[in-house]
């Protein structure tokens, strides 16, 4: 087949979602390159752990190509998000960053958690409409 007559297949790298989820996690690892040594396998351990549980349970989801497992997925990726979210808090708490630095986190994350419960409920809209049907999101 002619290179351009090749359908592109789509996958979790084109949802929005994920990629924003991706800037987060690149932002929060640049973050933890700045956190003191002593913290090295406690608290940058955490946050880089639930930055990239964001990102990883976004695609698990979307490879499960079931509706209802992939809204778990989406519900375990919003609560990786709190977690990020919870650890900042500590970074604020020890001054390793200050109040505008957690704002923008803060802010980032709201926007990433609004994104996401929207794409949850597409999901749910989607399972609605095709519950009476044995199938699945790639076939329909």
């Amino acid at each position: 087949m002619e290179e351009s007559k090749k359908i592109k297949q789509s996958d979790f790298r084109d949802l929005d979602i994920w990629k924003l989820a991706r800037e987060l996690r690149k932002e929060i690892y640049i973050l933890c390159k700045k956190l003191p040594i002593e913290e090295k396998y406690r608290l940058v351990d955490q946050l880089i752990r639930s930055s990239r549980s964001v990102t990883a349970n976004i695609a698990e989801g979307y490879g499960r190509y079931h509706y209802q497992e992939t809204i778990q997925f989406c519900r375990q990726a919003r609560g990786s998000l709190y977690e990020c979210l919870d650890h900042l808090t500590v970074c604020l708490d020890c001054n390793y960053i200050n109040q505008k630095q957690f704002k923008y986190f803060e802010t980032k994350i709201s926007q990433i958690l609004v994104k996401l419960n929207a794409y949850i409920n597409y999901l749910k809209t989607r399972k609605q409409k095709f519950s009476n049907k044995p199938t699945n999101r790639l076939t329909t």
